[in-house]
């Protein structure tokens, strides 16, 4: 295993407070591609064995799609190691299965996510939108607002409950869910943890700890069988799911579903506060909206990372890795390599071909991807039409965390011509 003192640590989710480590992924692509990092106890987080990190886009998308030597189901898909206790628990849900089961649940579920359903919210995520920057400019103070606070985590979440069909008089607890099980790394944006029998911290993923969503899960279902409507959960309680594939369903869609755009948007409309040259662009029309999404998508992935586990010997990019060793892509540094992306720290909103891996690649990718798309696309077209060039009033605030590349904090100024 590669120990070299030149190897930098991108594992600590400390490090993410203060921006996505660039020169670190950089130093990794160049010299050490598949480089071995330590786990360290941290934040009373238990130490772990350590990991492979996979920084190269070619061996990320290679990671990501040979699922029989890289598996989601073997250790699931996290860094940090379940309980082994938690582990059939957590094998339930689509996310942390391979081929050929992940593709019964996969198919279920997209029957139920088609994209007719999310292309005919198009109308309501344009309102959503433009009611929400309204309301920020209405109620800003001094001229300025939180755009997390007063835009984008409602946002996120109305437009997902919508698709869900969760009543409006719940849509709270599922933000409460999100922010508990998303933000548990970074201190001051999550609650308190929850202490296990031996003092250390239960992972907000272990069923000890899901047990009011999944209840919430089961009386949605029942409801919606008794009142149907044309929505992904009444689909889904259609569909012959047994109960705790159901919840399962609940947890990835409520979670994974809104967090996608409640760290995308933030951090897209910080690109452009970052960047005004592109923004101007945008907003006149010389850059196509889709074409721009996939370039804010490309410089702000939601998610910096995620796990497999060797289930075989191997070798990647010249580095052997044993079977039962965790293997961790970095989507952030594999959007960020200069072999297939030309100065990839330059925003180009009419960058094409833009193969980013910001939803993954191989039979795991995204599958909101196209609702995640339409609520962004008609973000920004709203801010353009109706806002100021975003600009800081402030310096924002990033989740500390080594998975979610999210913005907690983002005050920006709303007051002004739009243009």
């Amino acid at each position: 295993m590669d120990h070299a003192a030149d190897v930098p640590d991108v594992f600590d989710p400390r490090i993410y407070a203060s921006g996505v480590p660039h020169e670190r992924y950089r130093l990794l692509r160049e010299r050490h591609p598949v480089a071995w990092q330590a786990e360290p106890e941290i934040q009373g987080w238990s130490a772990g064995p350590g990991f492979w990190a996979v920084t190269r886009h070619a061996d990320v998308v290679r990671v990501l799609r040979d699922h029989r030597t890289y598996s989601s189901w073997l250790g699931a898909t996290q860094i940090r190691d379940p309980d082994p206790a938690d582990l059939p628990f957590l094998r339930r849900t689509m996310l942390n299965q391979d081929p050929p089961a992940h593709g019964r649940l996969r198919r279920l579920v997209a029957r139920a996510f088609t994209p007719a359903r999310v292309d005919a919210f198009t109308g309501r995520v344009r309102d959503r939108a433009r009611g929400l920057l309204a309301a920020a400019r209405e109620g800003a103070e001094d001229g300025a607002a939180d755009l997390v606070r007063t835009v984008t985590d409602e946002y996120a979440l109305l437009n997902l409950t919508d698709l869900l069909g969760v009543p409006a008089a719940d849509r709270t607890l599922l933000l409460e869910w999100t922010v508990r099980i998303i933000g548990y790394q970074d201190p001051d944006d999550a609650p308190p943890p929850v202490l296990g029998p031996d003092g250390k911290p239960l992972n907000p993923r272990s069923p000890a700890l899901l047990g009011e969503m999944f209840a919430y899960a089961r009386e949605l279902a029942a409801h919606k069988r008794a009142h149907p409507g044309d929505d992904v959960m009444t689909a889904l309680a259609e569909a012959g799911l047994d109960p705790a594939e159901l919840e399962m369903f609940f947890f990835l869609l409520t979670v994974a579903g809104n967090d996608t755009v409640r760290s995308a948007a933030p951090g897209g409309l910080l690109a452009l506060a970052r960047h005004p040259d592109a923004y101007r662009r945008l907003a006149d029309g010389s850059v196509p909206f889709d074409r721009a999404v996939d370039e804010l998508l490309r410089v702000h992935p939601p998610v910096l990372s995620f796990r497999r586990t060797a289930a075989v010997d191997t070798e990647l990019a010249g580095q052997p890795i044993r079977a039962g060793d965790k293997v961790v892509v970095f989507h952030a540094s594999a959007n960020h390599d200069e072999r297939v992306f030309t100065d990839p720290g330059r925003l180009d909103l009419a960058r094409t071909p833009n193969p980013h891996v910001s939803f993954g690649d191989g039979p795991h990718v995204c599958l909101g991807a196209h609702f995640a798309r339409l609520q962004l696309r008609v973000l920004y077209e709203q801010w353009c039409a109706a806002m100021p060039p975003p600009e800081l009033a402030g310096p924002p605030r990033r989740l500390v965390s080594n998975f979610i590349n999210g913005i907690t904090r983002l005050p920006a100024r709303v007051s002004g011509r739009p243009g």
